[in-house]
């Protein structure tokens, strides 16, 4: 699990069972039609093997020579081979036994993020799930303790790549400790047998003040960096905390100074990785490189942005795109007084980047909001709620507020905490806008056009 909950799936049990998945649909004249794929008949098995989930089903028909063992709809079992071009689809549509319903997660980790959450918010809020699966389709972080050694040879089996992995520690002891499941202690045997399987990985550290830092960090670095170039890169994130840890082991946010020595790591690593691999390899989260005071590393400095998804170079492309935007418009703005709320730890750069490459003519007020909902420790954007934008701005008299997207789920119509897109609007005197989060959206967003 990362350090924020995830709000997109909805927890039915664990995985495929292998029980058999009934067509429910066949295209007409495509290869499964023309050897005698019905709708109503039941896949039991693929060149011998189960099918567990989507995807074994993918893996399996991607050959060019298959023995498809079919029940039929009067409970009759026939084999049926197909030769077709390695590449090309069944045309099938299976029943949604063969959907992925994501494996839980089994660790009780002494920051992950959904043990903080108050109670009585949506059920999708609280799911935890762990499942290599998500991982090689969404890019959603695993810590593999939940995979048993016939489900991690299928992934070995499946050539899963590449996966993101919440490492954490390579030190098992304290791996176990901060995860508090005893299978955490096994991961460096899990990599080095990705690695050996030829596959590749990114892997993502949660860090802990006084746990996960320092020594510890370094131990880490040195350990992942050395599975290069199967181990791609290593994210550095900093712990997320609410105000709801009644109960939960003591662990405290990052101050600046402990974020600065994090830092230092980071920037020694990645000086003695790009001389000896030809690699950063590491890379601090934005959230980090916020709380340290640092600079906003160059685009180069990504390369290419390997994690981009999990915080780390988001603000440098959205400044990116912000600047081009500026550089190319040739349109006037409309006139107006506008306010952007946001995060309290981007509102500074915010401001700059406003001032530096906002249009003429429109007033703009930089605010950032408060996070009672969570907790004053939550200081990102994203986890911005409705019921803190209407209080915090119901004093707002602008012509226009550009709320960023994402602060809302992804069908774009609740907050985290369940109050509506509709009611925030309603409680608000001004026009309400929502801009996606790139730097070109909120360019154009600001000049009104």
């Amino acid at each position: 699990m990362g350090a924020y909950p995830l709000d997109a799936f909805e927890l039915e049990g664990e995985g495929g069972n292998g029980l058999a998945h009934i067509i429910e649909a066949v295209q007409p004249h495509g290869v499964g039609y023309r050897r005698g794929l019905r709708v109503g008949d039941a896949i039991i098995s693929i060149n011998g093997e189960p099918v567990l989930d989507e995807i074994d089903y993918q893996a399996l028909t991607n050959r060019s020579k298959l023995d498809i063992l079919v029940r039929r709809a009067d409970g009759r079992e026939e084999n049926v081979r197909i030769i077709k071009a390695r590449e090309a689809g069944l045309g099938l549509q299976l029943a949604d036994t063969l959907a992925c319903r994501p494996y839980p997660c089994k660790n009780k980790c002494v920051f992950c993020f959904i043990d903080q959450m108050p109670p009585g918010m949506r059920k999708t809020l609280y799911v935890k799930d762990d499942d290599w699966r998500l991982s090689l389709m969404m890019g959603n972080y695993i810590t593999l303790t939940n995979v048993d050694e016939a489900e991690f040879q299928r992934i070995l089996r499946r050539k899963a790549s590449p996966l993101y992995i919440s490492v954490h520690s390579t030190d098992p002891e304290l791996r176990v400790r901060m995860m508090k499941n005893p299978n955490a202690r096994f991961i460096m045997d899990r990599l080095h047998a990705l690695q050996d399987a030829g596959l590749h990985f990114h892997c993502q550290i949660v860090l802990c003040p006084g746990y996960n830092d320092g020594d510890a960090l370094r131990k880490t670095l040195t350990d992942l960096s050395a599975l290069y170039p199967a181990a791609q890169s290593a994210a550095l994130v900093p712990v997320g905390l609410t105000k709801f840890r009644e109960g939960l082991a003591p662990v405290k946010p990052f101050t600046r100074e402990q974020a600065k020595a994090v830092m230092h790591i980071a920037y020694e690593f990645q000086e003695k990785l790009l001389s000896e691999i030809g690699t950063r390899f590491v890379f601090p989260s934005d959230e980090m490189v916020l709380i340290a005071g640092e600079r906003l590393p160059a685009e180069a400095e990504y390369e290419g942005y390997p994690q981009l998804e999990n915080g780390v170079g988001l603000l440098r492309k959205f400044e990116n795109g912000l600047a081009a935007a500026a550089k190319e418009n040739t349109l006037p703005a409309v006139p107006r007084r506008v306010r952007i709320p946001c995060g309290t730890s981007i509102a500074p750069v915010m401001r700059e980047w406003v001032k530096t490459y906002g249009p003429k003519g429109v007033d703009v007020t930089v605010q950032p909001i408060r996070n009672t909902f969570f907790g004053e420790s939550v200081t990102v954007t994203g986890l911005i709620t409705g019921g803190d934008l209407i209080e915090q701005l119901k004093d707002a008299d602008e012509d226009e507020i550009l709320l960023c997207g994402n602060t809302l789920r992804e069908e774009g119509d609740l907050f985290l905490d369940d109050i509506s897109l509709g009611e925030v609007r309603s409680k608000l005197k001004p026009k309400l806008t929502v801009v996606p989060n790139t730097g070109a959206n909120l360019f154009q967003a600001l000049l009104g056009t």
